[in-house]
């Protein structure tokens, strides 16, 4: 068949648009929706017959489609009237709005209809007429042979374009009445059949008029074509274009009150994102955004949702095959990869229409006209709609990526959470950190919750993560010498939790397994989410390179090769400068982990550190770290100058080389539009380049963070109720005999399957070992007691499942009924950042009367009393707020208050006074709210618990049961348990005569219960105060001029290299080529591109120096403010949010911050000198340029103070999320102890929603600037075209000059907008540090504080109207204190509790706001210089703090002492007396001690602050209930200890139990801030009335008390 033929008639009329050939009929174009129609009516037909019930059946068991749900059928109708049906039918369409465009929709088809068939009569009447007249009436045969012909090929197109309209009519009217299934069905088909009619119209009669030729191939229908094209384009465009979508929910039992609009939106106001105009502009009136104002959640992006989604296909424990995650993501995210792969194939071809735009115009105007096709306004228009649907789908491409990128955050974050509900919490050996990752697990307990993807990872790329998608040419590409060369800012250590466990005598830590779980949830997800843009290394680059060779090979011929040629030639060179990039960062890194991790342990033990006067030295410390950083930091920042110099070279050389040639070789003209259009691709082809080698790693570090996910969901050692391993042990172990049995029989326990190979088993390999039964008793009160490290913490462990069983024999079991609950308080209390009375209730429901009876019982009536605002005072991060008597309290209540039938208890007394301990055992333990109850009690304080006890276990430091039964026979085995229990007896009566719960010493809380002071949220813009601190520190004005007239002069050589091109190929125009000086214009170009290169190399080597310079003072600025801030400050901040800002905000101003000032200072020259290019050759162009500056730099306006807003809102809502999981993580025994796995896995969802509400808008707001800075480049780039082409009489070279400038201005308004929000984004850290050196400062070292080198040379003490305050405007909690202290006294300090015992510790170290003198050795302290007051005085603190490292370093952290004086004060502290020396696990000066001393009990760090204290040397040691929990045999042991060694040294020691001050010099009693007596101890009883008298009396070992005062 011969190719058809299209025949245009001048007058209008067509014959046939098709060869007049047999059958041809069936191939006219108009038929096209005809074909469609029909397949429409097949696929409809297909949906009939599988809502067919045994059809339906059949599919569903061929697993062809899933069980219908209760959303797929329609709620009842209820018949209410003919008003109230239509009404509420209207309503279900989406309301009238809807409706009546579905209305209207349903007329214009119907309208069609009949303009169809009006043009079928017209056609029938004009070929009868025409017939008529050609045939004459001679031809009578011929007329009747017609006849016998009912319709012409031309009429039957039309009927069948009826049938066609008559159809979208049909669907029309069902789309409007319809059930939903069915409308929804119908209305789709109706917009594919009708788009598909426009197109063909579209195509057939108004693309002629693009042409110098053409006229519309539908004539034929006359007056009636344009009116049906009108009504065509309203109900195929416009209609489903302005029509918002209807709202159906997800969970149609669960919609939404407000949906959001995205989920409403019409398609135009979607495919321009101005569904957020709105927000936009309401951000922009209002100071700030907060988040109660942004979108709601779409039902989509709910995390249960998500999850109900995805555990399916990832989690292995629902059921999800075991496969390499990527391919489940991929089954999970399957149709949202199909919609990517969709718009970046159109981004593709859109970035072609400039260059081919620029090639046809001047193309057009160099030959003048002459055998043009197509009118230059196509191409004009192609200028604005290419980069315009360019932008559309690449916003359409990150608005899916993005949206997913949020989701996989939730669904990780849930999974991740989800798997650590089950697992075990064992330690790994320092050795076996995963190097799978680059950054480190800092040991803050909940560090995470300020370090947030918002600051760490979306904060460290171009506004919303997305600098390799938004666009290839990132801060800009051709424009300017060496800025695109941009790198992905280096992954910088996240400071991410490990955190301490709730236990343990001897049970192992996991903070490495922690750790790694923190960094599963931040940097591992961060990770995954980066390398979601895999299909730009896959299809994107290789399709574009792929026509971008193509194109240039059709401009320039097989010269193109040759640039190809060189480009790859050269590729070795940058790769060989990656390597050593790469290198050094990973050097860097090493740096910047060591930093981390000093800044972090500093930051955890920052109290112990201003106690000790240490700050001199960790400043040193710090700095030294930071300084090793940076200078790996600037080798980086060299070899990224040097790979950009590359990177920008490379392809000019590669142009220099095609053309050189084209021209010399081939000796071709090089016209201005093969130069200006190549140009245009060989930038692209870079930027492609560029995209690969900037992809790749981060699709590396995503399939890396993907197998480390994939190895904690499959690998990580469950709890034995969760190991499908066990279900086959516990079939062959032994019969529990009774399910109501507490209690084990032959069993050994562990705390990990080693025999699995799964992990690493501690260093410290305990075992606990159960020979034959132990059963507790039911209903009664069970005590644990055994010394130190004996394992009575992993007893109770090993019943709640926690530690790993590994059987005896085939008889081994163990049991603890859950049926009536189980409560845990941990010795190590475990309380959340929430108000007292949440941590009490801990999701029990409100009982006044039960809860009011638990505040009394546990002695909190005259805690909450104290505190302004009672109940609802927040404890803060790990409880900061409260004293440790108080958190364990709490804790107690917690599981008091508790419905449980079976409560656990991790020695809760260890840290109360002996007042409040017999409190809680007579009011608490001997109440009705235990009575009936199981209570497993550990304790150290076994006379007063012993009563009340029924049955006593007794363990040995071996962790076997060395007695069971009553307390006479756990006394009769352990002559060392009966020693304590006589030391410690005090008289029963005590308890009556103290019937008022102990008074409390609270901090000082605000009235609304919130001692930590909430994160402020910055209004507006960056303060100048924060921007000047880091332009300041850049440098002054020299560095400044060299700078920025370097950058300047290498844009205006830049943009010169552009117009000298334009230049040479003008040449051609006006002589011979055989007369163009090709080498001298070779030779020109190459000197000003080596020139440009030699002053941006030189600027930026400036700026490098200057930001090293910057980071180092910022740094070392905040560290001073830090250690030099106040012990009140410390209480109100988290340590969080300090390390946070040591960390994330350094971080940024290291990388980001920098990073972005230098592309925002570079490209602001790059703009001007593109725009006063435009303006110099066409200088009618002034206004519309600076028109389009000022209309671009408002929308940047509005659009920033809507996504500052909304960043610091995403910012915070993402602590919360990493702060909730944090701290579950820490009391994952607690919780798994109590069942409340189910709330706290919906109180994370709750968590995850709102931070996903101000994730997806602000990625959103980032499309919305997008796509308006585009469309305005856009239109400048077409308005300067038009002009140029119809104004004007300008050559194709200085039109392509200044198109190229245009495009080039263009193209980077929307990247200024976006850099200059990022750094004011980034610039949010500046003002965070800002905020904290400008904290409150303690008294900075002057020489006058000196003190005499020979200071102290005694440790007498003299207190003079001594008055303190814990701020200074609160009330005072110390009064006029007056008393003298000489060298060498042993002072013992008592009273009730909150009677000022630790107040006065504090106010002798001036931690605390003091009045009144104090002198130490003859020497005012109050004129001393507070490092060396505080660095001749050591404190023991209640809870000893510990670093990270071996326990020489904790010991001697400076390395002062030998390892002689180590060894003699670990001796000297009583460490030998908790070990055998034997034992190949016993502690030693090469102990690697865990974060915080987590993989050592309470007692055992206690020994050794002690043991620190003693290698300090100190003339004052204060010991601040620094035995407390120490076994009794242990702390005598201690204290004889401290006698003999300490014998010159003054010594105050604040404690509860009476031996242990009782045979001191003097004891001061104190009572609610007053020194109501002070005196020798045998003074003191010789009393009647006094108060240390009434304590001896009561003590069940009175005699020996009095014994040691010496009566």
């Amino acid at each position: 068949m011969p190719p058809p033929q299209v025949v245009f008639v001048d007058t209008g009329n067509v014959i046939s648009t098709f060869a007049k050939t047999k059958g041809s009929i069936w191939l006219h174009p108009l038929l096209i929706p005809v074909y469609v129609a029909l397949f429409s009516i097949f696929i409809f037909a297909l949906h009939g017959i599988a809502r067919i019930p045994a059809v339906s059946r059949l599919l569903v068991r061929w697993k062809l489609r899933e069980e219908p749900t209760e959303t797929e059928s329609d709620p009842p109708t209820h018949t209410g009237g003919l008003y109230t049906d239509i009404k509420e039918h209207i309503r279900k369409e989406g309301g009238l709005y809807i409706f009546s465009l579905k209305a209207l929709r349903l007329a214009g088809c119907l309208t069609l209809v009949g303009l169809t068939i009006a043009v079928i009569i017209s056609e029938k009447h004009d070929h009868a007429k025409t017939s008529e007249k050609h045939w004459g009436k001679k031809k009578k045969k011929g007329k009747k042979r017609n006849q016998d012909v009912w319709f012409t090929d031309d009429e039957w197109v039309q009927i069948g374009l009826c049938f066609v309209f008559a159809y979208t009519a049909f669907l029309s009217l069902l789309s409007l009445t319809a059930k939903r299934r069915w409308a929804v069905r119908a209305a789709r088909h109706l917009v594919l059949i009708l788009l598909v009619i426009f197109a063909v119209y579209f195509y057939r009669d108004f693309w002629a008029f693009a042409t110098y030729t053409g006229s519309p191939a539908d004539q034929v229908e006359g007056v009636y074509l344009w009116p049906k094209f009108g009504v065509l384009s309203l109900v195929s465009v416009l209609v489903p274009l302005i029509m918002p979508s209807q709202y159906i929910p997800l969970d149609p039992k669960n919609p939404q009150e407000t949906p959001n609009k995205e989920q409403t939106a019409s398609p135009i106001s979607f495919m321009t994102f101005s569904f957020l105009d709105e927000i936009v502009f309401k951000a922009y009136r209002m100071p700030h955004l907060s988040w109660n104002l942004l979108p709601p959640l779409c039902d989509y992006d709910k995390s249960e949702y998500l999850a109900q989604r995805s555990f399916k296909y990832l989690y292995p424990a629902n059921g999800a095959k075991r496969r390499h995650l990527f391919f489940s993501l991929m089954r999970v995210f399957w149709k949202e990869y199909i919609q990517l792969f969709i718009w970046i194939t159109i981004k593709v071809l859109s970035q072609f229409a400039p260059p081919l735009a620029i090639n046809r115009l001047l193309d057009s105007m160099e030959k003048k006209g002459d055998g043009v096709l197509v009118r230059p306004w196509i191409w004009i228009l192609l200028l604005f709609l290419g980069p315009v649907v360019g932008s559309i789908s690449m916003q359409w491409y990150i608005f899916v990526a993005t949206g997913s990128l949020v989701r996989v955050e939730s669904m990780f974050t849930q999974l991740v959470f989800e798997h650590a509900l089950r697992i075990r919490l064992v330690e790994k050996s320092s050795r076996s950190g995963s190097a799978a990752s680059t950054r480190t697990s800092s040991p803050d307990t909940a560090s995470i919750a300020d370090s947030t993807v918002a600051e760490s990872s979306a904060a460290g790329s171009l506004a919303d993560s997305e600098a390799t998608v938004a666009d290839p040419k990132a801060a800009a590409s051709n424009e300017s010498p060496i800025k695109g060369s941009t790198t992905q800012p280096a992954a910088i250590p996240s400071p991410t939790p490990a955190v301490t466990p709730d236990d343990t005598d001897s049970g192992p830590k996991a903070s490495n397994l922690i750790g790694k779980i923190n960094n599963l949830i931040t940097v591992d997800t961060q990770n995954i989410v980066d390398g979601r843009d895999f299909l730009l290394v896959a299809w994107y680059c290789p399709l574009q390179i792929a026509l971008c060779i193509w194109f240039l090979y059709l401009l320039l011929g097989w010269s193109a090769f040759i640039g190809m040629l060189v480009m790859i030639l050269c590729f070795p060179l940058p790769g060989y400068v990656a390597k050593l990039v790469n290198t050094v960062q990973v050097e860097r890194m090493k740096r910047t982990d060591a930093r981390t991790q000093g800044v972090t342990e500093v930051m955890n033990v920052l109290r112990m550190i201003k106690l000790f006067g240490w700050e001199p030295k960790m400043l040193a410390r710090l700095t030294e770290t930071r300084d090793e950083e940076l200078k790996w930091i600037k080798k980086r920042q060299i070899l990224q100058l040097v790979n950009a110099v590359l990177n920008y070279t490379i392809p000019l050389l590669s142009l220099i080389s095609t053309y050189s040639i084209y021209t010399l070789v081939m000796k071709q003209e090089l016209t201005a539009s093969r130069v200006f259009s190549s140009m245009a691709l060989f930038d692209m082809m870079r930027d492609q380049l560029h995209m690969v080698f900037f992809m790749i790693p981060a699709v590396i570090q995503a399939k890396v963070s993907l197998e480390r996910v994939s190895e904690f969901l499959e690998e990580s050692e469950l709890l034995d109720a969760f190991n499908p391993a066990y279900e086959d042990r516990k079939a062959i172990a032994g019969q529990v005999p009774s399910q109501e049995v507490i209690g084990f029989h032959d069993a050994t326990f562990s705390w990990s399957d080693t025999s699995s190979g799964i992990t690493t088993p501690s260093r410290r390999d305990f075992r606990l070992r159960i020979d034959g039964d132990l059963e507790f008793k039911r209903g009664q009160i069970n005590l644990i007691v055994g010394p130190t490290g004996s394992g009575k913490t992993s007893l109770l462990y090993a019943l709640l499942g926690e530690m790993h069983l590994q059987s005896s024999g085939p008889g081994s079991w163990f049991n603890l009924p859950r049926e009536g609950g189980v409560a845990y308080a941990a010795q190590e209390s475990w309380v959340q950042n929430e108000t007292i009375k949440d941590n009490i209730l801990f999701g029990s429901p409100y009982d006044e009367e039960r809860y009011r009876k638990v505040i009394y019982q546990c002695a909190l009536e005259r805690d909450l009393a104290l505190l302004h605002a009672g109940d609802q005072t927040e404890v803060g991060e790990k409880g900061l707020t409260m004293s440790g008597g108080q958190k364990a309290r709490i804790t107690l209540a917690r599981a008091i208050y508790s419905p449980a039938q079976i409560l656990l208890l991790d020695d809760v007394l260890a840290a109360l006074d002996v007042h409040t301990s017999q409190w809680i055992v007579d009011k608490c333990f001997r109440g009705d709210l235990v009575a009936g109850r199981t209570v497993l009690l550990v304790t150290h304080n076994v006379a007063i618990a012993s009563p009340v006890a029924s049955f006593v276990v007794s363990l040995g430091l071996d962790g076997r049961v060395v007695s069971q039964g009553s307390m006479a026979d756990a006394l009769s085995h352990n002559k060392t348990l009966l020693a304590d229990v006589a030391q410690e007896q005090q008289a029963i009566e005590n308890a009556k005569e103290n019937s008022d719960a102990p008074i409390v010493e609270a901090k000082e809380v605000k009235p609304d219960g919130k001692l930590i002071v909430a994160e402020e949220i910055a209004e507006g813009h960056i303060s100048w105060q924060a921007l000047k601190l880091y332009l300041s520190s850049l440098g002054g004005f020299k560095f400044w001029m060299a700078y920025v007239l370097g950058t300047l002069i290498c844009d205006i050589l830049s943009t010169v290299q552009t117009w000298f091109l334009g230049y040479w190929a003008s040449q051609y125009e006006h002589r011979p080529a055989s007369e163009v000086n090709v080498p001298g214009y070779l030779a020109v170009y190459a000197a000003l591109l080596g020139i440009a290169v030699a002053f941006y190399s030189a600027a930026w080597t400036v700026y490098i120096f200057g930001a090293i310079k910057a980071s180092r003072n910022i740094y070392r600025k905040l560290i001073e403010a830090i250690l030099g801030t106040t012990l009140r400050w410390l209480d109100t901040v988290p340590t969080s949010r300090v390390i946070a800002r040591c960390t994330q905000d350094i971080r940024a101003v290291d990388g980001p911050v920098s990073q972005h000032l230098v592309d925002l200072i570079e490209m602001s020259i790059t703009l001007v000198c593109k725009l006063a290019a435009v303006v110099i050759m066409t200088p009618p162009f002034i206004l519309p340029g600076v028109l389009v500056g000022l209309v671009g730099g408002w929308l940047g306006q509005v659009y920033i103070k809507a996504q500052l807003s909304v960043k610091r809102e995403m910012s915070n809502a993402r602590s919360p999320v990493l702060g909730h999981f944090g701290a579950a993580i820490v009391g994952l025994t607690s919780l798994r102890a109590y069942g409340a796995q189910g709330s706290f896995k919906l109180e994370s969802m709750k968590r995850i929603d709102k931070y996903t509400r101000a994730a997806r808008t602000f990625y959103n707001l980032n499309r919305w600037i997008c796509l308006r800075a585009d469309s305005l480049g856009a239109v400048f780039s077409a308005g300067l075209a038009a002009y140029l082409v119809y104004c004007t009489d300008s050559d194709a070279s200085s039109t392509g000059f200044s198109l190229n400038m245009a495009v080039g201005f263009s193209g980077l308004i929307l990247w200024w907008v976006r850099i200059a929000n990022e750094f004011e984004v980034q610039g949010n850290s500046l003002e965070r540090i800002q905020d904290y050196i400008d904290i409150d400062q303690e008294p900075k070292a002057t020489p006058e504080g000196k003190p005499p080198a020979y200071w102290p040379s005694s440790g007498e003490i003299r207190v003079e109207n001594l008055s303190a305050r814990y701020s200074s405007d609160g009330p005072e909690v110390l009064h006029n204190l007056s008393f003298n202290i000489k060298s060498g006294e042993r002072i013992g300090v008592v009273g009730r509790t909150g009677s000022g015992k630790s107040s006065l510790t504090l106010s002798l170290l001036r931690c605390i706001y003091t009045s009144g003198s104090v002198f130490y050795d003859g020497l005012d302290t109050s004129k001393m210089n507070l490092d060396a007051l505080r660095s001749n005085i050591t404190i023991i603190p209640q809870q000893p703090e510990l670093i990270t490292g071996t326990l020489r370093q904790n010991l001697d952290p400076f390395s002062d002492h030998d390892d002689a004086v180590l060894n003699d004060a670990l001796h000297a502290a009583g460490l030998t007396n908790l070990q055998d020396e034997s034992d190949e696990g016993r502690i030693t000066l090469e102990t690697t001690i865990a974060s915080g001393g987590s993989n050592l009990s309470v007692g055992q760090r206690q020994i050794l602050a002690l043991a620190r204290a003693i290698v300090r040397g100190s003339k004052l040691l204060i010991l601040d209930e620094a035995t407390s929990a120490i076994d009794y045999e242990t702390d005598n042991i201690v204290q004889t200890s401290i006698r003999r060694e300490l014998k010159d040294v003054t010594l105050l020691t604040v404690a509860h139990r009476l031996q242990t001050i009782m045979d001191a010099d003097k004891i001061m009693v104190l009572d609610s801030g007053n020194l109501v007596e002070f005196d020798s101890p045998s003074n003191l009883l010789k009393n009647p009335n006094g108060y240390l008298r009434s304590l001896v009396d009561k003590s069940g070992d009175k005699a020996k008390l009095y014994a040691m005062a010496g009566l």
